[in-house]
């Protein structure tokens, strides 16, 4: 099938996103007209920073797989079952916090200090570790000192926001406001709440200014796995906290990224404002679902799921759960459904392919998978699988759907989880995917991304 050519024995990993945060600045209105872009890059792409030379793509595969299994934690804390159905050590496994999803590449303070946090759409603060630092973990670059930076403005306790933000004042030899944080996978952050510069440049060469930008500074933290590559994270979620929240009306509440196919030489690309407008032929919108708890995520609702022209049936499913049913999440791999769901989904795929012998392999979580050569992938025809989103039908095509996980096999790169649904970043790859936070859309539109500016 000449469609399936393009699925090339390539790493899937969770994507690393890079903002390049600058030094100097073009002014902050002048810059966001028209909107603008940052680059996309992938975490195991040869330009990242993370690259590691020495992991084979079946190893950058299987790590890849930890991580978006383990993801599950960070949605729901409790959520352990998944990783002991796939026969995976939990010790063992990559979590979220410091190899995962995407890594941002960026500058705070002034004059500009460079970090790299783990940008997160189900997270909402920003913050990086500090000094002095109480108890920090290792990470391969300096930590920020504020004090060396000139706009670094640290919130006082008897401030209103400080309430507003559910800040702490507990200790005795500071009167700042602090904040603490905690991930599912045990990760924390405990720090002050303060007031920064960051600056992005766009892909046009311009470099934006956002002043007065809410962050926090951590002296305690703890990443499970981390292994120094991160410096903290950058909430890109729904809350108050966020990016995405706080730049509010300059972006008119819009972002956008199209993610390159795997093993693409170029780069991915993350929009905002009216760069980030997703409209034309073949947009298919669905609503973000409102007031669920946590603001956080973003909740869209899944009605069904077709195999080719065969539906699956929701009365055996558990799409009656209702509205918010799937968090849509760039930072996971793989989509995440109810085992009911997953398990009437394999079985229609399965009879859709036909008789091809299957395998099991080592290390890669997935139940689906069939013994097929590259030089015989002329003889496999994957079945289109269409999302019934509310408001609208997705299909995905099987670059988005299946993937070569060795010369000789091939698995369906969907999963199940008793706790959290969620529609991961494979799913998303070549589609520009529109975030209207005012309108409260999602916003799909197949898109060859390697061409997008």
């Amino acid at each position: 099938m000449a469609a399936y050519h393009s699925l090339a024995f390539v790493s899937l990993s969770t994507t690393t996103l890079l903002f390049i945060l600058c030094a100097s600045s073009f002014s902050f209105v002048s810059a966001l007209n028209g909107g603008f872009s940052v680059d996309l890059i992938h975490r195991d792409s040869p330009k990242s920073p993370f690259y590691n030379h020495s992991l084979t793509p079946a190893e950058r595969l299987r790590n890849a797989f930890r991580r978006s299994i383990n993801r599950i934690n960070h949605f729901n804390p409790t959520a352990s079952s998944l990783s002991q159905q796939a026969g995976l050590n939990q010790a063992e496994a990559t979590i979220i916090s410091d190899n995962g999803e995407y890594l941002l590449e960026l500058s705070i303070g002034t004059p500009p200090f460079p970090i790299k946090g783990i940008a997160d759409t189900g997270s909402d603060l920003i913050w990086t570790q500090c000094n002095p630092c109480v108890s920090c973990y290792k990470q391969t670059d300096p930590l920020f000192e504020p004090k060396k930076s000139s706009t670094y403005k640290a919130l006082s306790c008897s401030s209103s926001q400080c309430n507003s933000l559910n800040g702490t004042c507990s200790s005795e030899s500071s009167s700042n406001c602090q904040y603490e944080v905690t991930y599912g996978d045990q990760s924390y952050s405990y720090g002050d709440f303060a007031r920064e510069t960051l600056t992005l440049e766009s892909t046009t060469g311009r470099n934006i200014a956002f002043p007065e930008t809410l962050i926090g500074c951590g002296f305690d933290n703890k990443f499970t796995a981390g292994r120094g590559s991160a410096s903290g994270i950058v909430g890109l979620g729904g809350g108050s906290e966020s990016l995405i929240t706080q730049l509010g009306s300059s972006i008119g509440g819009k972002f956008s990224h199209c993610l390159v196919p795997l093993g693409s030489e170029t780069t991915s690309k993350l929009n905002f404002g009216s760069n980030a407008v997703v409209t034309g032929a073949g947009v298919v919108s669905t609503p973000i679902v409102q007031g669920q708890d946590p603001k956080t995520f973003y909740f869209l609702t899944l009605e069904g799921i077709s195999v080719g022209n065969t539906r699956i049936p929701s009365s055996s499913s558990a799409f009656s759960s209702g509205e918010g049913n799937i968090i849509i999440d760039s930072g996971t791999t793989l989509t995440l459904l109810p085992p009911s769901v997953y398990s009437d989904l394999e079985a229609e795929v399965d009879k859709a392919v036909g008789s091809l012998e299957h395998v099991r392999l080592p290390g890669v979580p997935l139940n689906l998978c069939y013994k097929i050569s590259e030089s015989s992938s002329d003889d496999f025809n994957p079945p289109t699988i269409t999302v019934h989103f509310s408001g609208g039908d997705l299909k995905l095509p099987p670059t988005n759907t299946f993937i070569r996980v060795s010369e000789e096999a091939v698995c369906f790169a969907f999963g199940s989880s008793p706790s959290v649904s969620i529609f991961g970043n494979l799913s998303q790859m070549n589609f520009l995917v529109g975030y209207d936070t005012k309108e409260g859309t999602v916003s799909f539109k197949p898109t060859d991304c390697t061409k997008q500016q």
